[in-house]
């Protein structure tokens, strides 16, 4: 027996169409400079988020430093969250994939029912089963642009994730430098104490043989006992940089700890030129962007709304009093056929879900043009900070020498008597004061490197993929 389908010209239309309604994703414009401000030779940046980056921290060559960067990633709390999040957004992907196909759906029961009426009881027995299948045509593209708003909300996810990750070992390395500044710091003071001590040691026996007046002791011992409290005041800031850094690993401050050492690091260079895609390496740049990726394909299924979903379903099973015929050709029965279904009157709501949905697109692409300068802003001002920085630094460096030489100087006078003791503790404290401005815009300089890094979205290496 031949069988003939037929379908009206509406639903072939319909059917062969297979158009997406509302609007296809376009990036948004951007003015941007052809050169950064601070840099000659820098150019514009476009999208380039999925570049390998590579171990950014590796342009310090400090072996410490990049053992606990490695460990971020995989224990870093903050970033096991995201991370978890991201799966959480390609599932849902998934799921969106799975709903532009058919779903085939299977039921079976087998009850037993009695009843009693004038005396009389009775039993029966119900068995069925059935095997049903239904797929919705994205005739207008609803579930197509669900799909496409949902892969772009995992892009966005796994650009949080990276900048999450990003942040985080941007902060354990700026923590990491300024801890080993105050570790030179601690070692300078404790340099100073025991010369500090030395002279008390000098000054108490003068004064016990009348060759020197108590105001010098008194001097002496201020100095002494003012070194001391300030080197103790370094050591629970150094204490706090430690707890910092252990709770960036995610563990506990009482189970880390990290030695005292020298910093041997090699500040990287920055360089007169980079490629023009490195601002738009930077994942936040890139979260925002996909985020709008994510709202233009929102407004295509709020756009949807105003259309009817076709379906098409079928079934077939059986159903009986008895199992052992269940199966038997008169007790088959089966259902096939489209489902049109949409809404006559909602009184706007489908409007202002269109309104809402192209709101929020626009919002989201003021969000990205923000992102961009915010992070041409953030370049700009560590690469003015480095480039002051290398002057000052230098300066001080002098104004340090000419210090320490002073108090050298002010040193041999004293032993041999020339002057008092006044005017080597002046000299003194003048050097140690010089020194520790010079050690602290040396902690800033290496902070402001890794800020630059961390703005330019990881390093200023070209793709090393």
């Amino acid at each position: 027996m031949k069988m003939s389908l037929k379908i009206t010209p509406l639903l072939t239309v319909m059917l062969l169409a297979g158009c997406a309604v509302g609007p296809d994703y376009q990036r948004p414009s951007m003015a941007m400079p052809t050169h950064f401000k601070e840099a000659k030779g820098w150019t514009q940046a476009t999208p380039q988020d999925a570049n390998s980056k590579g171990e950014w921290w590796q342009v310090y060559h400090d072996a410490t430093l990049a053992s606990l960067l490695k460990q971020v990633s995989i224990s870093n709390q903050n970033v096991a969250s995201y991370a978890a999040q991201y799966r959480e957004a390609q599932a849902l992907v998934g799921q969106s994939r799975a709903e532009l196909l058919p779903s085939v759906s299977y039921d079976a029961s087998s009850t037993r029912s009695g009843s009693r009426a004038s005396g009389q009881r009775s039993v029966s027995n119900s068995h069925a089963a059935d095997l049903s299948a239904s797929w919705e045509l994205d005739v207008w593209g609803k579930l197509r642009r669900t799909l496409e708003e949902n892969h772009a909300s995992a892009e966005a996810s796994k650009a949080e994730l990276a900048n999450i990750t990003l942040s985080a070992q941007s902060e354990l390395a700026q923590d990491y430098f300024q801890l080993r500044i105050i570790d030179e710091k601690i070692a300078l003071y404790q340099r100073s104490i025991a010369a500090y001590q030395r002279y008390l040691t000098v000054i108490e026996n003068k004064y016990a043989a009348g060759s020197e007046s108590r105001a010098t002791l008194a001097q002496a011992q201020m100095q002494l006992e003012s070194a001391r409290a300030s080197a103790q005041d370094y050591q629970w800031q150094r204490a706090q940089m430690e707890h910092a850094i252990a709770l960036l690993l995610g563990r506990a401050p009482a189970d880390f700890s990290l030695p005292v050492a020298k910093l041997e690091a090699a500040l990287p260079a920055i360089p007169n030129s980079v490629p023009s895609q490195l601002l738009q390496r930077r994942p936040d740049i890139a979260y925002a962007e996909r985020n709008v990726a994510a709202a233009n394909a929102a407004v295509g299924v709020a756009i949807a709304g105003y259309y009817p979903d076709l379906t098409l379903s079928a079934s077939g099973g059986v159903s009986s009093s008895a199992i052992n015929s269940l199966f038997s050709l008169p007790n088959r029965v089966w259902s096939l056929g489209p489902e049109l279904s949409g809404t006559l009157l909602d009184f706007g709501a489908t409007s202002a879900k269109v309104e809402q949905a192209r709101a929020a697109y626009d919002a989201s692409v003021a969000s990205y043009r923000q992102s961009v300068l915010t992070g041409m802003g953030e370049v700009e001002d560590y690469l003015v900070q480095l480039n002051t920085l290398q002057g000052e630094i230098a300066a001080q460096q002098r104004a340090t020498d000419a210090a320490q030489e002073s108090a050298r100087v002010t040193r041999n006078q004293y032993d041999a008597g020339m002057i008092d003791y006044l005017d080597v503790a002046t000299t003194e404290n003048s050097s140690l004061s010089a020194q520790q401005s010079l050690l602290s815009l040396q902690s800033t300089q290496w902070v402001s490197s890794v800020g630059l890094i961390a703005a330019l979205g990881g390093g200023w290496q070209a793709d090393t993929r």
